[in-house]
């Protein structure tokens, strides 16, 4: 079971035994739905390391996406949830998947989906049954095994923006997360929504049907606007949405964009429900190659200072979405001293967790870990994350 419910049933107990006056701040069984939720700092600290379910249920047709052309979602196979489930080489998911990673020491699992997939062109922006069937699936595996599972908007929010202004973008995914949340509203507190992927503030086609960078000023507009229509649209659905945790994401979810005084949190219905989404606290230095150095060490804690000023500091739990799980020798400085992949993996996840910062790791099909063998693929990286997630506890 969550640590969370362990330690809240026992302060339950405590309480009815001596008859004392007063309640508790969250609610008694997360895995199995409460009756009052918990803040989004309990949810934070009770999700320990999480790993993303990648290049699965967001997969898609996207060849020619970057072009005004790709005008909707080409059909994949026979248009059923498993052909595009598989079609960027992903094993089917099971109920074996899922177990194995809770047994590898995971307490969170982050599914990317793309809503778009079996959607009718039609203006209506209806999600198709099916589809919907197939994701609560993959949620109940996860339920199942008192994990907490995080489901979003990926890519899917990509080909929205690019083609629609600010005002439509607010009306289509105000009805997306109105199916979205509906759906699931009567879910356990471990379910947790997460607006969106990495595209708020991203660029949009021109007239001459080129992308054109949004300045920023719009960029922040747009983010705000749509993270606002993101937490309306589910808070109105009721249920357990009613105070249910949810995750607002950054602008590109890039920490730098995301805590600037222009990105603004959400307005909402209730106190304590929002978590903030970015992503890679050493994005930079992967891609300038300078990993395991003192300047890649330096950059992870400055990232994580600028979060804990903008969010930690006010109560607003930070969720990395995405961290590396791992690192290619070339991405390697010169001059590292740290120089496994497996010594980084650690290092980073000493350095978020020790902010209070909650980790997902990105991973695709056997790449960090084996969905045909259900474990983590590295022994030393399936220590690194036993260590972590036992630290976490």
């Amino acid at each position: 079971m969550l640590m969370f419910i362990k330690k809240l049933t026992a302060v339950i107990m405590s309480v009815m035994l001596s008859a004392s006056a007063g309640g508790c701040s969250a609610g008694d069984d997360i895995g199995a739905g409460a009756d009052v939720s918990p803040t989004a700092a309990e949810v934070a600290k009770d999700m320990g390391i999480g790993l993303n379910l990648g290049n699965t249920m967001e997969a898609y047709n996207a060849s020619g996406c970057e072009k005004i052309t790709y005008e909707w979602i080409p059909v994949v196979g026979n248009n059923t949830p498993t052909d595009y489930e598989t079609c960027w080489g992903a094993e089917i998911t099971t109920q074996e998947v899922i177990d194995g990673i809770k047994n590898a020491g995971f307490n969170t699992v982050r599914i990317p989906v793309f809503w778009g997939n079996m959607m009718k062109n039609d203006g209506k922006w209806d999600i198709d049954p099916n589809y919907m069937a197939r994701v609560k699936e993959i949620v109940d595996y996860c339920v199942n095994d008192d994990l907490y599972v995080v489901i979003n908007i990926h890519h899917f929010d990509e080909f929205i923006i690019r083609r629609h202004t600010v005002p439509e973008c607010e009306e289509i995914f105000t009805h997306l997360w109105t199916q979205i949340a509906d759906s699931f509203k009567d879910y356990p507190y471990s379910v947790v929504f997460e607006g969106y992927n990495e595209y708020l503030g991203g660029n949009q086609f021109s007239d001459s049907g080129s992308l054109k960078e949004v300045s920023k000023p719009l960029a922040y507009i747009m983010t705000n606007k749509l993270n606002q229509a993101f937490v309306s649209a589910v808070r109105g659905t009721g249920g357990n949405n009613g105070d249910r945790v949810l995750i607002v994401s950054g602008y590109w979810t890039n920490i730098d964009n995301t805590t600037s005084d222009s990105f603004k949190m959400p307005e909402d219905t209730v106190s304590d429900r929002l978590m903030v989404s970015v992503h890679y606290v050493d994005n930079s230095m992967y891609w300038m190659n300078m990993i395991g150095g003192s300047d890649w060490k330096a950059y992870i804690d400055d990232q994580c200072g600028k979060l804990k000023s903008a969010f930690s500091d006010k109560n607003i739990p930070v969720f990395l979405g995405e961290t590396t799980s791992i690192y290619p020798a070339s991405n390697f400085a010169g001059n590292a001293d740290t120089r496994s992949s497996s010594e980084c993996l650690e290092y980073v996840l000493d350095k978020l967790t020790d902010c209070g910062f909650v980790p997902v790791l990105w991973d695709t099909n056997d790449n960090f870990y084996s969905r045909t063998e259900y474990k983590v693929k590295n022994e030393a990286d399936a220590k690194v994350i036993k260590r972590a997630a036992n630290k976490a506890k």
